[in-house]
């Protein structure tokens, strides 16, 4: 090889494996550094093409079954196993800078709904697994094939990155701590009563309502949008919690057990509040019985427990709970509780202690079991009755779940699109329904995610809940689009993004007419 070819081919596979860092980081760092995410989203984007629909058991038309595609990166994964079989190395390396530089087809260098963002955990990040990777195309400098390694280091990066990451873990957490623990000591110093609010879902209403029912007779701070883990708590209590706050709200989330416990032990709540318990991050906890025994977590160091009773998980942990000597508030909206919210008709009846105490209009979008685990919360902090029920007027969804608005077009339009699980699915389907109107309904989604060996069949029954509305379907994205099919039997419509099929709606919906945006994907999924 000549010198100056020598030096075309070393740049190339540079610009290769530098596009598959920037590819990787950006999954890495939309995953919030979860070192597991790497072999996940390298299934996902490369995963062979969806099987037919009898292959998955279905007794559907398999012509009607959307099909991924035999990609670009199928194409040069045998075009690289068969360049190694026959030692071909030109087009081994020509294979390699394709596939560098373009796949996986969709997985775009610069994101539409998430740019990289060069922290400081992201630079050291990057330039460890730069020296990993020289190491590793070093490696066949001196022998007869001197490319071999440069081409292995740029398949490798999602690996590489996982490795760098697990190796990198102790030194973030060493850098995590002086942050968190500045926050402990303002926390400590201001001394508000703290509330910790978890679940599947709901916690981050819950934690809004509380803060618009204590509001004008509490000095409150709860955490902004979903600040749930060690760094957003902190990066609260750091920049928000001022002198005179008298109670602060946290949203704790988790992604497995040990996390919330973590961040009790560094932030310990007095009032407690778990919402729910479902298969949210299932794909990560592997179980709902991991989801369960993460979530109870939260109620070790409080001395009251509010809990959402309409969850037969929930309820089964009352008894253990006063037997541990934990006050126990109980709130519901189906069954009977110490705080019951009843949604009739267009109506709330807001009972507690078995009395009524309220009767008001339902606001569009927020849910009777978050208000009713609000409202024990905040009589658990000692805020007066009457109070707390002249702050029902105060509540208002959270933006992006549930929403509701009108075109100026005439469309209605509901906006699910921060809400992804499959309780909150079936509530934005039941929206959908009771929009008043004889026009066209229709719903935009993604599918749900997350939800590990339970993924197709959410999924499957999600479309299926769309058949039984007569709504019509419009899947973004291919990451779901096989179940979503599969339980929906009609043709559908399928767009790439979903700035596409917005495009769609507000081209074919008019007066009358009613679309759910359900879900919202990051385009780091396929």
């Amino acid at each position: 090889m000549s010198p100056a070819l020598a030096v075309v081919t070393a740049a190339a596979l540079t610009l290769a494996w530098v596009a598959q860092m920037a590819r990787w980081l950006r999954v890495l760092q939309r995953e919030h550094y979860d070192a597991r995410a790497m072999s996940r989203f390298l299934g996902r984007w490369t995963s062979p093409p969806a099987p037919s629909a009898r292959a998955l058991g279905s007794r559907g038309p398999t012509k009607r079954l959307p099909r991924r595609p035999f990609t670009l990166s199928h194409a040069l994964i045998l075009v690289v196993a068969m360049s190694l079989l026959l030692r071909a190395d030109g087009l081994l390396v020509a294979a390699t800078v394709v596939y560098g530089a373009l796949c996986p087809v969709g997985l775009a260098l610069r994101g539409r709904t998430g740019a990289l963002v060069f922290t400081q955990r992201l630079t050291t990040t990057a330039v460890v697994a730069a020296v990993v990777s020289v190491a590793i195309a070093a490696v066949s400098l001196a022998t007869s094939r001197p490319y071999l390694g440069a081409v292995v280091a740029v398949w490798a990066v999602p690996p590489v990155l996982d490795l760098v990451t697990r190796l990198l873990k102790p030194l973030e957490e060493r850098r995590a701590r002086r942050f968190v623990e500045r926050a402990a000591r303002r926390l400590a110093a201001v001394h508000p009563r703290v509330v910790g609010i978890t679940g599947s879902y709901g916690k981050t209403s819950t934690k809004n309502h509380l803060a618009q029912l204590i509001q004008g007779t509490r000095a409150v701070v709860a955490t902004p949008r979903s600040y749930n883990n060690r760094a957003g708590l902190s990066r609260a209590i750091n920049d928000g919690l001022v002198e005179g706050t008298e109670v602060f709200v946290a949203e704790m989330g988790t992604y497995g057990p040990g996390e919330i416990r973590e961040l009790c032990r560094w932030f310990p709540p007095e009032v407690s509040v778990v919402t729910a318990i479902g298969p949210v991050h299932l794909e990560r906890m592997g179980s709902l019985d991991v989801i369960e025994t993460a979530k109870r977590e939260i109620t070790e160091r409080a001395t009251t427990v509010v809990l959402n009773v309409d969850d037969p998980r929930l309820a089964g942990w009352v008894a253990p709970l006063r037997v541990a000597g934990k006050r126990v508030v109980t709130a519901a909206s189906a069954g009977p509780a110490d705080v019951r919210v009843a949604h009739e008709g267009d109506q709330w009846r807001v009972v507690v202690g078995g009395e009524e105490v309220a009767c008001s209009p339902v606001p569009v979008g927020v849910r009777a079991t978050n208000v009713a685990c609000a409202i024990g919360a905040a009589l658990a902090l000692e805020v007066p009755l009457e109070a707390v029920v002249a702050g029902l007027a105060r509540l208002a969804p959270v933006e992006h779940r549930q929403g509701v608005a009108r075109a100026a077009s005439g469309v209605v339009v509901i906006d699910d699109t921060f809400n992804a699980n499959p309780a909150s699915a079936m509530s934005a389907l039941e929206s959908l329904r009771e929009v008043e109107g004889p026009g066209r309904r229709v719903v935009v989604t993604p599918g749900l995610v997350e939800l590990g060996r339970e993924q197709h069949t959410e999924n499957l029954r999600l479309g299926r809940r769309i058949a039984a509305l007569g709504a019509e379907l419009v899947v973004v994205q291919r990451t779901n689009v096989v179940a979503l099919a599969l339980g929906y039997e009609r043709p559908l419509r399928r767009f790439d993004r979903r700035d596409q099929a917005v495009e769609w709606v507000r081209a074919n919906l008019g007066e009358g007419d009613a679309v759910l945006y359900l879900n919202d994907l990051p385009d780091h999924y396929p």
